[in-house]
Parts: structure tokens; C-alpha cells; sequence
């Protein structure tokens, strides 16, 4: 499978993205991780991508976070350490030089094609919105433990950490249209900057486009997903991928008005 998937089939301002999706490691790296598979995919954002797909035009990573993490700094983008992971011993030894050298190389490759389509949607439609899909966990204290507070974990917390002001309109125009729309019966949790404030990807775009486009960082809870099985609750997820394509219009007009 490609390391990611650059899907931009219509004229839209939107863009939706996925980059922690991704569970595969090239084959040199497979056999040197020392985290199990259901460890590991508890750490990754699974299902981000058909969520991203949903939208006419998406960026989908297909390869592990625990290979390079897109959504931190250059040189942080692979794991060295427990400090770095969650407390978790990633590697069975040091990697080298040319191992670490290789998956920052795919890291460079996908901020170089990210730009392209950034620039082809700047050229072509004046600018954009991307939506930087992650998801988070909520129970890290155990499958039977009680998960954390609700008034602590919102369903969909929105990072606006590098917002540029003028795009401001458009985060609110995103928070409002979520929160007018229904999940399990109730009007949808949203909230800015409550467990996440956003990192690399929303501020490498603002940092280089912040006059045409911003980034939109949105971390859903993994309250469609069980994340210590890894069980998906289809719809669950439906609900929330429905909610963030009805955002659109409000979106898209808010951007249009900045």
C-alpha cells in the first residue's frame, strides 16, 4: 500500500485529512518494534481516514504514526524514546542513522506532496479549509475503569492553537454547525482547545498559507470505537462523519467572507 492517499477530484475548498490513520510499518521496522499490534493501534487514530474519505477531496495516511508522526515537528517525528510515546519502549534497540534517515525521508515527501495540492487548491479555488481529523482516547485507566470526565473530554475538541485571527470566523462557523447537530440524541459535545490545541500540520499551514487557508485541528473522542478491542461502532462513526460533512456550507461561507 502507498504510504498515503492524495484524493482531489473536485473544485472545493475543503479538504479533509488524516494523517495518524495509518497502522502498516515497512518491513525493516515491523520487525523491530517492540509494541504489540493492539497497543499500537490504540495509540493510532483508526477509521480517521474513511471519516476523511467522505469528503471530495482527502489526504489519508496508510502508514503507522510509530513510523513518523506527520502531526509533530521534523525532529521529533520519530520516536526515540519513552518520553516520546506515551511511555511505551517502541524500538527492541536504537535505530540507526539510516533506518531513522528513511522514515524521515517519507516525511519530507509527504509535506512536499501536501504542498502541491495546497497550492493547485490556492491556484485554483483562492484558497482553503483543511480539516485535520485525529481522534483521542478517553479510558487510558482501563477497559473497566471509568472513562475520564466528560466535562474534561469533549466528543469533538477543536484546536485553534495557530488560528491566524482572520480565520477565526471560520472555527466558530465549524463549532456552531456541530453543535446544531444531533449524536446519540443529544446535541453534539463541541468544544475549543480543551485537550488539544493542535500541532505540526495546522501550524505548518498556517505558517505557509495563512493568508488563503487555515487548519482546522478536530480531535474526535473514541466514542465510536472501543479502544481497547479496536471494536468499531459503525454507526457511531456515521454520526460524526455526517456531522462534519453538513459543517461544509457554514464552512465554506465563512472562509469566503474572511
Amino acid at each position: 500500500m502507498d504510504f498515503a492517499s492524495f484524493n482531489v477530484s473536485e473544485p472545493d475548498v475543503l479538504i479533509a485529512a488524516a494523517v495518524h490513520n495509518g497502522h502498516d510499518l515497512r518491513p525493516d521496522l515491523a520487525v523491530l518494534t517492540a509494541v504489540d499490534d493492539a497497543t499500537r493501534l490504540r495509540e493510532e487514530d483508526p477509521h480517521t481516514g474513511r471519516i476523511a474519505a467522505r469528503f471530495a477531496n482527502s489526504v489519508v495516511v496508510h502508514r503507522s504514526r510509530f513510523e513518523v508522526d506527520l502531526n509533530r515537528d521534523r525532529h521529533e517525528a520519530v520516536y526515540a524514546s519513552p518520553e516520546d510515546s506515551w511511555g511505551l519502549d517502541v524500538w527492541r534497540r536504537n535505530l540507526t542513522e539510516d533506518e531513522v534517515s528513511a522514515s524521515l525521508a517519507l516525511y519530507d515527501r509527504f509535506y512536499i506532496d501536501l504542498a502541491q495540492v495546497l497550492d493547485r487548491l490556492v491556484a485554483e479555488d483562492g484558497g482553503f479549509v483543511l480539516y485535520d481529523i485525529h481522534s483521542y482516547n478517553h479510558r487510558r485507566l482501563g477497559p473497566d475503569a471509568p472513562p475520564d470526565l466528560v466535562e474534561e473530554s469533549p466528543v469533538v475538541n477543536l484546536g485553534t492553537g495557530s488560528l491566524p485571527v482572520k480565520w477565526k470566523p471560520v472555527a466558530d462557523a465549524f463549532m456552531e454547525s456541530l453543535r446544531s447537530e444531533t449524536f446519540d440524541e443529544a446535541h453534539l459535545d463541541v468544544r475549543e482547545n480543551v485537550r488539544f490545541e493542535g500541532r505540526h500540520l495546522a501550524r505548518w499551514v498556517h505558517e505557509n498559507y495563512g493568508d488563503a487557508g487555515c487548519a482546522l485541528a478536530i480531535e474526535l473522542k473514541k466514542v465510536f470505537m472501543d479502544e481497547w478491542t479496536g471494536e468499531l461502532d459503525l454507526d457511531r462513526m456515521s454520526q460524526l462523519g455526517d456531522a462534519l460533512i453538513a459543517s461544509g456550507p457554514a464552512v465554506r461561507k465563512a472562509w469566503s467572507l474572511a
